[in-house]
């Protein structure tokens, strides 16, 4: 029985249809596994490798995962019931297959390794967004990104067997009947083995990684390069765990490191500073630590300087935008001699860079706050900036009167009638002969007689 990919619609006629999962449980004792055998179905319909399901599976149970790739076996150590592992699929696609904005599992997976994220884009509705990176599966799919062959996500329990048993065919040869893995065939090494929580599930078979036989220095250099990769990825899912004052911490530090490099290669590297704030999970409160680092004295030539970054930041941002008026604060607060009278100036730009909006800025103007510096210089702040608040206030209002003035501007179906209707009445005029005689005698009778005939027009109407 096929099952709509989204469990949450319940329509009978929903295009997005995957198969039931099965499971299958086999061995006994310490030995006892559960196989999918439609494993290959499922990951067919979310369009998703069949080893991200599996592995997805072995995180949230805390099982370890094999794969057997040429007879399309996947496993999960221990038992578990299909209907178990079917509400877990569901969380899978909740997760890495469903477009957030339009519920559509018609989502293809980006990788950029450098940056340590996976993005992820919606063929059906354009939308483009970030991978949860806190579950521990984002490390696995990073390592193998999709598009990569199969067997290049780990070595198949398939390919694992044949060399057991070229290994054992050398020992027959060689007149050695006992293979050298038969030493640990005792139960307490495969009790160990079923259930060990390690996330590397090679991790009992060092022969087969047979890299470790090159030493050349490219092969080092490329072994290095993989390690370092592996351990940014580490790096940036311990950081999420940390507190927010720690994660703004580190924001700081990054900044500050490329400010000391120089003030100008910061204004290029906006994408990086966007995407160090995104991975910290601190994008809001990111607008603080940019005043504090980028400004000083000269703020408002840094303000155009740096409008690439601050826009990336602020744009359709309202929290970002309260918090940079914050940062804006306390940065006057440590210029206060050459910033204080530069206050409307500075807001002016602002505004005109398009970097805080006219709302943020009259939402800001309601209120003197000493969150950020004390309420006596808030408010001195405040009377600074009332020139340029009471011009914002007034374009406003010009703005509102001229969309009013057009609305006025606006005919309905009786001034219409009555346009015709005068143009009738003075065509009627024309063809009397006292309307002649009026029209060269006096301008003053001739205006009283045309609007006594109007008076009467209209009552007759």
């Amino acid at each position: 029985m096929a099952l709509n990919v989204n469990r949450n619609v319940v329509d009978p006629f929903y295009r997005y249809k995957m198969p039931r999962l099965a499971a299958k449980v086999e061995g006994k004792g310490n030995g006892v596994k559960t196989v999918i055998p439609n494993m290959v179905d499922i990951a067919r319909s979310l369009d998703r490798p069949p080893t991200y399901v599996t592995k997805f599976f072995g995180c949230e149970l805390g099982a370890q995962t094999q794969f057997d790739f040429k007879n399309d076996r996947y496993i999960v150590n221990g038992v578990h019931e299909a209907s178990k592992l079917q509400d877990m699929l569901d969380i899978f696609i909740k997760k890495f297959v469903l477009c957030p904005q339009c519920d559509n599992p018609e989502t293809r997976f980006k990788i950029l390794e450098k940056k340590g994220i996976i993005t992820s884009r919606c063929a059906a509705c354009g939308h483009c967004f970030q991978i949860d990176m806190r579950h521990r599966l984002t490390t696995y799919i990073i390592k193998n990104p999709p598009g990569q062959e199969l067997n290049a996500h780990g070595t198949s329990l398939t390919k694992r067997q044949d060399k057991k048993s070229e290994r054992r065919k050398k020992g027959a040869e060689n007149g050695n009947d006992k293979d050298e893995d038969d030493a640990f065939s005792g139960t307490a090494y495969e009790g160990t083995m079923n259930n060990s929580t390690a996330r590397d599930d090679d991790w009992g078979d060092d022969d087969d990684d047979d890299w470790g036989e090159d030493v050349s220095e490219e092969a080092v250099k490329k072994r290095m390069k993989d390690l370092t990769s592996g351990v940014a990825n580490l790096a940036m899912n311990d950081d999420l765990e940390k507190t927010e004052t720690e994660r703004i911490n580190l924001f700081h530090d990054f900044v500050k490191k490329l400010v000391d490099e120089g003030k100008d290669e910061v204004a290029k590297k906006d994408k990086e500073i966007f995407a160090d704030a995104e991975r910290l999970d601190v994008v809001n409160k990111a607008t603080i630590v940019l005043c504090e680092l980028l400004f000083d004295d000269n703020m408002v030539a840094q303000i155009k300087k740096f409008k690439r970054v601050l826009v990336r930041f602020c744009h359709e941002n309202t929290k970002a935008q309260k918090y940079f008026m914050g940062g804006f604060e306390k940065t006057v607060e440590l210029r206060r001699d050459k910033l204080l009278a530069k206050v409307p100036v500075i807001l002016k730009v602002l505004y005109d860079e398009d970097i805080i909006d006219e709302e943020s800025i009259l939402d800001w103007a309601k209120k003197v706050s000493k969150k950020y510096v004390s309420k006596e210089l808030s408010e001195q702040i405040h009377k600074k900036a009332d020139p340029f608040i009471k011009w914002l206030k007034e374009a406003e209002e010009e703005t509102s009167d001229e969309e009013e003035d057009g609305v006025e501007l606006e005919f309905d179906d009786r001034a219409k009638i009555s346009s015709l209707q005068e143009k009738k009445e003075d065509s009627e005029k024309e063809k009397t002969p006292e309307n002649n005689k009026t029209s060269n005698g006096n301008g003053a009778d001739n205006a009283k007689d045309e609007d006594s005939e109007n008076d009467v027009d209209i009552d007759d109407i």
